[in-house]
């Protein structure tokens, strides 16, 4: 259960100072959200491009069964590595976006 309560800080705290960066375009609101409860965190645009509204999940991270799920990330950045630099260990990452047969072939959990 430790381990848990250290992974929602990790993944809270990451996911706050992504939530810091306002995309350059549009006029764009940036929202974390964190489901403790069940362990669901996301970051999602809404707003307005011009006359495109816009809204779209650009992070989106879960935990289950002791292991840190990165199920979606629309950013450039390599939020696996930056797990992994904060101290989460590989064997606790797991690439939910890649297809459980491509994640054997990963240096990560495969789930």
């Amino acid at each position: 259960m430790e381990k848990i309560v250290r992974y929602r800080q990790i993944v809270q705290q990451m996911l706050s100072e992504y939530g810091k960066q306002k995309p350059a375009y549009g006029n764009i609101e940036v929202e974390t959200i964190f489901d403790t409860e069940r362990d669901h965190y996301q970051i999602v645009y809404v707003g307005w491009e011009g006359q495109d509204w816009v809204h779209s999940c650009i992070i989106h991270i879960d935990i289950k069964g002791g292991k840190i799920w990165l199920q979606w990330n629309g950013t450039e950045d390599d939020i696996a590595a930056d797990l992994v630099t904060v101290g989460v260990p590989k064997e606790d990452i797991v690439l939910g976006f890649q297809s459980p047969f491509m994640r054997q072939f990963t240096e990560y959990a495969v789930g």
